[in-house]
């Protein structure tokens, strides 16, 4: 008890400390080279790499709560990251209400095997999903319907926020703000919240794979982890849809009995297919992060258990997965004992990380009056004594890319983020240059004068 008050204290006061964050511009934080195991290889980046100065950005979204109506609400507000990124409500607190479903963990967004987002599926990509509660009437509240002002009207109010401009063009190479630029930075941001320091992952690294028992673990670790990993007759079968080492639900999965809807006792949902990792399911203290499900209706992993033991026959549930179903298609009756789940629930423990929880990367850099402090900044994207324009559009590119400048005639050249020269011309202040059959990433366009003056913008081939 003494221990866990004490993680507890630290914890509050990491946070405190945090809250008084600085931006260094010059001292960014690791979030495009961060380590993770060799066993880890599911990868949805397809096309937005992870870049720091974009994520630094990313981070900095993702707490403001200017990006709500009301001025009250940030992607963080239910996406704490003491609770592994999620809400310990049932519900979170929108600028209109009440949100229709949990909010769910964001752990290890990268490296899921279903690449589709939000319960129900409805985001293709996490790109298309970080936009979308900022356009919800209950959420954020720029919906453009119900007396609501648009995605316009907030780009218009992030333009004029000084700090936005700064961190645009540290990012992109000017100031430009489009949805389609606050979807990369918030993607990559979402993207780079990881958690790999769990006991599994010591227990992993130390034998050939995961079918053998885990030196570190207890005997009654391991025999959940058997449990888990193991099909029905020999085991739960649990891995069959949350895949190891990822832990991350399966491609194509269907409904998996949980038919309630949040907050609205006897109504009944079949569209949710979608579901987190089941990494962090617990804080380090073994206490859960959030309610479970989506309609946060589980409030302990032993109900877990029992609900995967013993599958409800809902007659309405015309959507079930079948692999949760028996050979005559009814819902599946596991018949576990009760040291099975009670070993069960010991493996899904050993899961847990700690760095997702303290780490000052992915914390809130507003002072608590909103205030944000953002040093440094010769920003690295240009060089040479004028202030010129130069403007590349459109970046994000598909194909062709126009850029135009104040300085007369030129000299382009084109490097990938390694820093290999793909491209060199001379042209005037105004030319064309084709992006369409490079691979999607990050490249950079120095531009050059006659006079020796150099400026170097970044521009992000785009994958979709």
């Amino acid at each position: 008890m003494e221990k866990k008050l004490i993680n507890i204290i630290a914890i509050l006061l990491l946070g405190y400390l945090f809250v008084s964050a600085t931006i260094d511009l010059d001292n960014l934080f690791n979030y495009a080279n961060q380590d993770f195991p060799d066993y880890i290889t599911e990868d949805n980046t397809d096309g937005n790499a992870i870049d720091d100065r974009t994520a630094t950005l990313g981070r900095v979204l993702f707490y403001d709560k200017n990006l709500s109506s009301d001025g009250t609400i940030s992607c963080a507000s239910c996406h704490i990251q003491a609770h592994a990124f999620s809400d310990p409500n049932i519900q979170s607190v929108g600028v209109n209400g009440l949100t229709g479903r949990h909010s769910m963990r964001l752990v290890n967004p990268r490296f899921s095997h279903e690449e589709h987002f939000f319960w129900d599926e409805r985001a293709a990509t996490l790109e298309n999903q970080t936009t979308q509660p900022i356009q919800d009437h209950i959420e954020m509240g720029f919906s453009g319907t119900n007396g609501d002002a648009t995605l316009a009207d907030l780009i218009d109010h992030l333009e004029s926020l000084d700090y936005y401009n700064t961190l645009f063009e540290f990012s992109f190479g000017d100031t430009e703000i489009t949805e389609n630029r606050m979807q990369l930075a918030l993607a990559q941001f979402i993207r780079s919240m990881q958690s790999f320091d769990s006991r599994f992952d010591e227990g992993l690294a130390q034998v050939d794979h995961t079918g053998v028992p885990f030196p570190n673990f207890t005997p009654q670790e391991n025999m959940g982890k058997s449990l888990f990993i193991n099909t029905p007759f020999e085991g739960a079968g649990c891995a069959d849809c949350h895949i190891p080492p990822e832990f991350s639900i399966t491609v194509n999965s269907q409904n998996n009995g949980v038919i309630g809807v949040a907050g609205m006792p006897g109504e009944v949902d079949l569209t949710n297919t979608r579901a987190p990792t089941l990494r962090d399911l617990v804080n380090p203290n073994g206490d859960l992060n959030s309610p479970l499900m989506h309609d946060g209706s589980f409030t302990s992993l032993l109900q877990v258990v029992n609900h995967y033991n013993a599958i409800p026959d809902h007659p309405e549930n015309t959507n079930l997965d079948s692999r949760l179903t028996d050979f005559n298609g009814d819902p599946q009756q596991l018949n576990l004992t009760d040291e099975q789940k009670l070993a069960l629930v010991a493996f899904l423990e050993t899961l847990t990380g700690s760095d997702i929880y303290t780490n000052e990367k992915w914390s809130d850099p507003f002072d608590p009056d909103g205030s944000i402090t953002i040093i440094g900044g010769t920003l690295g994207i240009s060089e040479g004594s004028v202030n010129p324009f130069i403007s590349i559009t459109p970046n994000p590119v598909r194909d062709m890319a126009r850029i135009e400048t104040n300085l007369g005639l030129l000299k382009i050249q084109i490097y990938d983020a390694s820093g290999k020269l793909l491209h060199f011309k001379e042209a005037d202040s105004r030319t064309n240059v084709d992006f369409s059959a490079r691979a999607s990433g990050l490249y950079f366009v120095k531009i050059e004068t006659t006079e020796g003056e150099s400026f170097t913008k970044k521009i992000l081939k785009a994958s979709y």
